[in-house]
């Protein structure tokens, strides 16, 4: 019992170690934080690269429109092929709005032939990341979607 007493205040001043405890308790802390701010970093990347792609894609339709006309299936492969995509990643969809409606519409079959009738190239890029935390059952998946509509004609 004596010994405790006098062990105590002893064991209380002594401050060796400390640094080493603190180190154990934070460092885990600092690590996921770490990987979180890489995690999220990506996240970003992946958003901004695709957002770049479309700006790139929609600049290779009006060209494409300004020429000789090129088809649907070329101008999908001249896209994939400029932006480094898979052929499943990218959707081009003709679309079409009759005069001064508010929707576009899939065939220009039933638009007035005698109201301006205006061509639109619909772009869809998709693609997806996946965080490392998903690894520990947190959270999942993030897929990614960017739609472009350029007018042609």
């Amino acid at each position: 019992m004596i010994a405790l007493r006098t062990l105590g205040p002893r064991l209380a001043r002594d401050a060796r170690g400390t640094m080493a405890i603190e180190t154990a308790l934070v460092a885990p802390i600092l690590a996921l934080m770490g990987l979180g701010t890489y995690d999220v970093a990506n996240m970003v990347s992946k958003q901004q690269d695709l957002q770049s792609g479309a700006s790139e894609a929609t600049q290779i339709v009006l060209a494409a429109a300004g020429g000789g006309g090129v088809t649907s299936d070329k101008l999908h492969d001249i896209i994939v092929a400029s932006l480094g995509l898979d052929s499943g990643q990218v959707t081009i969809v003709q679309k079409f709005r009759c005069d001064d409606a508010d929707a576009l519409v899939d065939s220009a079959d039933g638009c007035d032939a005698a109201k301006p009738i205006y061509q639109y190239v619909q772009l869809t890029m998709t693609d997806s990341y996946t965080p490392l935390w998903t690894n520990f059952g947190v959270g999942q998946t993030i897929n990614y979607s960017v739609v472009r509509t350029v007018q042609t004609a």
